[in-house]
């Protein structure tokens, strides 16, 4: 029996543009995917021919952008450095906003399936399994940005450091009873990396880790707003609040204002992200710094890099990040 490339596509569990990447030798396609391929075709006895070899992926010199939520400050600076960038290589951008639903992620993924784009820059930091599935078996490359833990190449800070960092730096300020507001427990970058930070930071300095203090959140304004109200209305309430978003602690200063609370002297506030508002608010806000630009124009030259097949010094990229103090604590 004669088997051609669509048995061994079946075979290998991938697509037939991916065994044409490992024919045409590619650098596109992972080692474990190549591997799998060739296995293929070695107990199939698949011989190329010609056409198969031949058969490439249409270049649309367009790039899709897929980010969770237009409305936070921090997605379009990033933006701007993916598409100074993509300009530069004159590649058009097609960007999607999913406003953080799962159905919108999924059909703006096959949008741009759909559309043939050469690549794919994936923002945010929470990739949904179904998701996922859909990324693993494309032949369309990804690159993600803003954390590093699916099997893409990636460009991001380390957010446990960053977030331990940030909650030895209250200790140091003389703080020991320290409110966390996380995003989702879901959320791998600013839920559980941020959670992991901070109960480091507190065990480092034998401070014992009380789980009253952290409240979970959607990242968003009102979530801190909220949560802030939950953690000020505590028995003993913290001195201070670390908040996974600059979005989020503006809604803690506000609750705190509102409650009377003097900023820092009764309570102090810190974010992340540095967001331009960040340094315009009265009072100003300490946060964690993140490149936004950087991490978006990195994530773009990752990306360039892997749809010309140059190979990659490593597929995860970490960045590093800064504490910026001002006057909320």
């Amino acid at each position: 029996m004669k088997f051609n490339i669509k048995d061994v596509a079946k075979k290998a569990g991938v697509s037939i543009s991916t065994v044409s990447r490992v024919v045409n030798e590619s650098k596109v396609v992972k080692s474990e995917t190549q591997q799998r391929v060739m296995d293929a075709i070695r107990e199939l006895g698949y011989k190329p021919n010609a056409i198969a070899r031949s058969l490439k992926i249409k270049n649309t010199k367009t790039i899709g952008i897929m980010i969770p939520d237009i409305s936070n400050q921090f997605f379009p600076e990033v933006v701007r450095g993916v598409e100074d960038i993509a300009n530069m290589y004159k590649y058009n951008i097609f960007l999607c906003n999913t406003d953080r639903d799962r159905d919108k992620e999924l059909q703006y993924f096959d949008a741009l399936e759909e559309k043939q784009v050469d690549g794919i820059v994936l923002m945010g930091n929470e990739v949904a399994e179904d998701l996922y599935t859909k990324i693993k078996l494309t032949n369309i490359p990804v690159v993600l940005i803003g954390a590093d833990y699916i099997d893409v190449p990636s460009v991001s800070i380390d957010h446990v450091k960053a977030g331990k960092a940030m909650v030895k730096y209250l200790i140091k300020k003389g703080h020991k009873h320290i409110g966390l507001l996380t995003g989702k427990v879901t959320d791998p970058a600013y839920g559980v990396a941020r959670l992991e930070g901070y109960k480091m930071a507190l065990e480092e300095d034998g401070i014992e880790f009380k789980e009253e203090l952290v409240i979970e959140g959607d990242l968003r304004y009102k979530s801190g707003y909220e949560g802030a109200k939950m953690l000020l209305d505590l028995k003993e309430p913290p001195t201070a609040i670390f908040a996974a978003t600059d979005e989020m602690a503006i809604g803690v200063l506000r609750a705190a204002q509102e409650m009377g609370i003097k900023i820092p002297e009764e309570l102090a506030i810190v974010g992340f992200d540095n967001l331009d508002i960040s340094e315009k608010l009265f009072p100003s806000l300490t946060t964690v710094a993140q490149p936004m630009y950087e991490l978006g124009a990195i994530g773009m030259r990752v990306l360039t890099k892997i749809l010309n097949d140059d190979a990659l010094e490593s597929d995860k990229i970490i960045l590093n990040y800064s504490i910026i103090e001002r006057e909320t604590s």
